[in-house]
């Protein structure tokens, strides 16, 4: 399927939890919150990637990456 505008968008964990446990779950509510939105407006998601982002010296967490298309 071709889609003619493409949006991309990082949805971090939250950086308390880094900072105090060592590592944090993915925020699902914030996701399903901003994937609702995008959905509302048209958008469809084409593709998901998680990585890992270096945060401060010894921490990292994770980002999701997630393109939309319409």
């Amino acid at each position: 399927m071709a889609f003619k505008e493409y949006k991309v968008i990082a949805i971090t964990e939250g950086a308390l939890g880094t900072l105090f446990l060592g590592a944090s779950g993915m925020p699902l509510q914030k996701v399903e919150a901003t994937l609702n939105k995008e959905a509302s407006d048209g958008w469809q998601m084409v593709f998901q990637v998680i990585e890992n982002r270096r945060f401060w010296l010894f921490w990292s967490r994770e980002t999701v990456i997630v393109t939309l298309g319409r």
